[in-house]
């Protein structure tokens, strides 16, 4: 007897978002099924990886594991995207501007603003550019950099409802993408989508950072929350949470504990760190993510190799 294999019905539609400019221009979203599930429905676009770098700070930030495929490019941002670009192929690229912490360098807009085009001259991919997280700061050198680099469709990243206004008007003023980030909270993403699309941004202009937590350190909370996302946007009919997911997960797997401790029982530490950040792609991705921002060579092949079979 056959068994019948029961299906889902999606009434919903993830938004497709292209990120850069150009031939290598990259579209993520477009689903209308529940991640992998292509039997009941499109898939969209494939998953896709950004590779993290930093403008600074990552030679004594980073755990040696991470460091040491990129030793010879970690004090120049433009030869490390270069690297990135044309040595592992990246598709996107994501740079931390670390440098412009308040409580760190405090590096200025206008020097944020250099390192983004030395970056932008040396690679032909999308980039997706990140602050640190502080209002204050990275409302100044967000704003700054969209109007400094016009109609180059970078992904600003965070946005939040703090800084929607004025990121969100350069978002709009000068052709680039908004990365609404709230703190791993359906409602509050309902939110920061509404009030960025009641500022003018449009639906296809925004990417969803719903904040993600490691593996051991609040994951199964992100992939809850996203898998809530996902509901809304394609059983719900709520078009205010149809956009891709893109998630930061190597900034949160890295700085954990069990990613730097030295203790020979649980094996070398640098290979317990690329599982722990390949494990976290992989558990993000069933849960909806479009994006994934990676660090490690090693886990990044392994986590193309899983899309690449499932899609």
């Amino acid at each position: 007897m056959a068994i019948q294999v029961m299906k889902e019905t999606y009434s919903g539609k993830i938004r497709e978002v292209e990120v850069g400019k150009g031939p290598k221009a990259v579209k993520v979203g477009g689903a209308q099924s529940y991640p992998f599930h292509g039997f009941e429905g499109s898939l969209g676009n494939p998953p896709r990886i950004a590779w993290e770098m930093w403008d600074a700070g990552a030679d004594e930030a980073w755990p040696d594991a991470a460091k040491e495929p990129f030793a010879d490019v970690l004090q120049d941002p433009a030869a490390w995207a270069k690297k990135l670009s044309n040595e592992y192929k990246a598709e996107i690229i994501s740079l931390r501007l670390q440098s412009i912490d308040p409580n760190g360098m405090n590096a200025s807009a206008m020097s944020a603003v250099e390192t983004v085009k030395k970056v932008l001259e040396a690679i032909e991919v999308p980039l997706i550019v990140c602050g640190v997280w502080n209002q204050a700061k990275d409302q100044e050198v967000l704003r700054k950099i969209a109007e400094e680099c016009e109609g180059r469709n970078l992904a600003l990243c965070p946005i939040e409802e703090g800084t929607y206004k004025t990121v969100g008007a350069g978002v709009i003023g000068f052709g680039q993408l908004a990365v609404a980030s709230t703190p791993i909270d359906v409602n509050l993403a309902k939110q920061l989508n509404t009030l960025l699309g009641n500022l003018g941004v449009k639906p296809e202009k925004i990417l969803m950072d719903p904040t993600t937590g490691g593996l051991g350190y609040g994951l199964e909370y992100s992939f809850s929350v996203m898998e809530r996302d996902r509901m809304a946007a394609l059983v719900q009919q709520d078009d205010k949470m149809q956009q891709p997911l893109i998630c930061f997960l190597s900034y949160e797997t890295w700085k954990t504990k069990e990613a730097r401790m030295d203790e020979p029982k649980m094996g070398p530490a640098g290979e317990r760190a690329i599982a722990i950040e390949a494990m976290t792609a992989m558990t993000l991705l069933t849960a909806g993510a479009d994006v994934l921002v990676m660090r490690h060579p090693r886990a990044i092949a392994k986590v193309q190799e899983v899309i690449k079979e499932l899609c």
